[in-house]
């Protein structure tokens, strides 16, 4: 049975993705981790909880050696938002973080999951069908760091025969965790204020497109490349994932099918609007569905269907 580290833990993936890892393996073989001191009531209670800073490479290491750790997976990051207005702080948690991981992973025989992301790409990568080997230019610290971790993980993996993977992922929907400062925030409080108040104002100017996708179809794209064959993967890490692609305009009409008098306003942040201009509008994903059998499950429909219901129930609404 797999012995799993999770770094982030605490996060908008990391959240669900401990529970959905302790379902599959054991509440004891996954170890939630995070740098906050404990976890918050109620929250990943079920399982293991270490306390460890990413930047700190001796407490991943201690973690790993505690619990016989056999797989990372590297959540810990800051988002693109934050990292506009934060970049070093950026630079130093997202590539040293990553750094130490590989090392410890390296030295201790560990394999390593960590996601990229649409940020990866810039303002001259082909906007439509994004392929996946293509131009990568990003203009955000983020997106900097993510592709230059894309091409660390590539390195430890030619140079160490460490088996690191990933996925480039979309803006990401969720009613468990609050979003944590990205770009595709909107999405997901959309939902939140369609609900208490039927009105939204929308910090993503109408006609920007972006991918997107539900959390469950996340959570099952780590989980299946995680346990895909290895012999069958020609690109390892970042493969382009998608379900769908919306602008903001197209998400408020879904709503609208639930809730009629749902409304929507502009009020661009121009920071976010300009990171959103700089990615793809859709990507193509037809390599993660040729290696290793990745097929997503909700579309925009569907999955504004669950969003509300779920969130109704969260909310005591």
């Amino acid at each position: 049975m797999k012995k799993i580290l999770i770094t982030g833990a605490l996060g908008q993936i990391g959240t669900e993705l401990t529970l959905h890892l302790r379902n599959i393996y054991g509440d004891e073989n996954v170890v939630a981790s995070d740098i906050k001191p404990s976890v918050p009531e109620g929250e990943l209670e079920n399982g293991p909880y270490e306390v460890i800073d990413v930047v700190e490479a001796d407490q991943i290491a201690a973690a790993v050696k505690k619990h016989k750790i056999d797989q990372i997976v590297h959540l810990a990051a800051i988002l693109s938002a934050v990292g506009e207005a934060k970049p070093n702080l950026a630079w130093n948690v997202n590539m040293g973080g990553l750094f130490n991981v590989l090392e410890v992973a390296r030295e201790l025989g560990c394999a390593v999951f960590t996601p990229s992301s649409i940020a990866a790409f810039g303002p001259s990568t082909p906007k439509d069908k994004t392929p996946q080997d293509t131009l990568q230019r990003p203009t955000t610290m983020y997106g900097v760091t993510k592709v230059a971790g894309e091409i660390l993980c590539d390195y430890y993996y030619l140079k160490y025969g460490v088996d690191t993977r990933g996925v480039r992922f979309p803006g990401l929907i969720s009613y468990v965790a609050l979003p944590g400062g990205g770009t595709t925030d909107y999405a997901v409080d959309i939902f939140y204020e369609a609900l208490k108040h039927k009105r939204y104002a929308s910090f993503i100017a109408e006609g920007t497109y972006m991918d997107m996708m539900y959390m469950p179809d996340a959570l099952n794209a780590i989980s299946t490349l995680m346990e895909a064959n290895p012999d069958k993967l020609v690109h390892r890490n970042a493969f382009n994932v998608t379900a769908m692609s919306f602008a903001p305009e197209d998400i408020a009409a879904e709503i609208k099918k639930h809730i009629p008098e749902f409304e929507m306003t502009y009020d661009v942040d121009p920071v976010r609007q300009a990171i959103a201009e700089s990615w793809p509008n859709s990507l193509d994903d037809s390599a993660a569905r040729e290696e290793w059998g990745w097929n997503p499950q909700y579309d925009l429909a569907s999955m504004t269907a669950d969003m509300l219901e779920k969130l109704r129930v969260k909310l005591g609404l």
